[in-house]
């Protein structure tokens, strides 16, 4: 399948990324090649096992850019349930081609980057790789198509190979394997049961419950943390303030989280927890202040504790009465008559 497109959010606006195609492989093995000062390895644990490969248009500009367009593609792949995407461990892998050219000139002699196994590997490597051909091409020199070999711990490409042509891989179709074509019906019918995707779900979030834009990204990064916000909004049949919960867990929750590196969703921090810290602020019995320490105590002190309990039982109900201020000011100011 082939001509899709992804979405990405950049700081000077959307763009648009695009898909060539999608096919199915088998996965032959994976080489490792940081083990070994002078040789490679070959990690044969997922040999046969079914992969699919996406490879996408030229439209990527920057590392920055590439680095996005993975992250993104992780977490679409992680909402469908297609892979947990821990490129560390193999289950997602990115090759990477980059060329150079001058602005308005045509595309350059790419190379392809193996051995790339996290986001920000990628993003090492395509900087590295475009300094490499620029340099060699204002020096007078061209530039070779060949696989190169990202290595971390020296943050440089090297040559593996000359880059072979399509007729140097000898493809030729495999006879017991009959072309497969599928209706508008039957693809129709699959759509049908696709979970909602991030791009989706943030306009949603944006909608329902009037959280940011920033908000609504953070918030759906992966699809956990979104089952686990609308669960503290919707806790005990109420629908709260979606920008209060937001504002609770994409700050104080999430640097806890960060601190024990968890997701927001894997902390003790429960739903009914956070919900309940939400309607304490939003009646005025505790002030926004007050919700950040009851917050602490649930994170340090007590965390199976109920913010309601909490707050009673400590005395950290914000006083909002006039009259009842007013008769502390005058009992301070009669028991203290030489300050006066």
């Amino acid at each position: 399948v082939g001509e899709g497109v992804v979405y990405l959010d950049m700081p000077e606006g959307q763009i648009e990324i695009g898909i060539e195609r999608l096919h199915l492989e088998q996965d032959a093995g994976k080489s490792i090649h940081d083990q070994h000062p002078n040789m490679s390895f070959v990690d044969l644990n997922r040999s046969g096992v079914a992969l699919m490969e996406i490879v996408s248009k030229p439209d990527l500009r920057s590392s920055e850019e590439a680095k996005v367009y993975l992250a993104k593609l992780r977490t679409i792949l992680r909402y469908l349930g297609t892979c947990d995407g821990n490129m560390e461990q193999g289950s997602m892998r990115a090759d990477v081609n980059v060329s150079v050219r001058r602005p308005g000139g045509e595309f350059g002699t790419r190379c392809e980057i193996k051995n790339v196994n996290s986001i920000r590997f990628a993003g090492q490597a395509i900087e590295y790789e475009a300094r490499r051909q620029i340099d060699i091409l204002e020096d007078g020199g061209s530039i070779d198509q060949e696989t190169r070999l990202f290595d971390p711990k020296l943050g440089e490409t090297r040559s593996m190979r000359s880059k072979e042509e399509a007729h140097d891989y000898r493809y030729f179709p495999d006879p017991d394997l009959l072309p497969l074509e599928f209706d508008d019906a039957f693809v129709a019918e699959l759509g049908k049961h696709l979970p909602e995707l991030p791009d989706e779900k943030q306009a949603r979030f944006i909608a329902d419950y009037g959280v940011t834009a920033y908000d609504a990204m953070v918030l759906t990064l992966d699809r956990e943390t979104a089952d686990y916000f609308e669960a503290c909004v919707a806790f005990g049949g109420s629908k709260r303030d979606g920008k209060a919960v937001a504002n609770i867990l994409n700050a104080d929750v999430a640097a806890f989280a960060n601190s024990q590196g968890l997701a927001v969703w894997e902390t003790h921090l429960q739903p009914a927890q956070i919900a309940g810290l939400v309607d304490l602020i939003a009646g005025g019995t505790i002030s926004s202040k007050g919700g950040k320490d009851v917050l602490q105590i649930l994170i340090a002190e007590e965390p199976e504790g109920d913010p309601a309990e909490i707050v009673e039982r400590r005395g950290l109900k914000q006083v909002t009465d006039l009259g009842a201020i007013e008769k502390i000011v005058d009992d301070i100011i009669a028991a203290n008559p030489d300050q006066v």
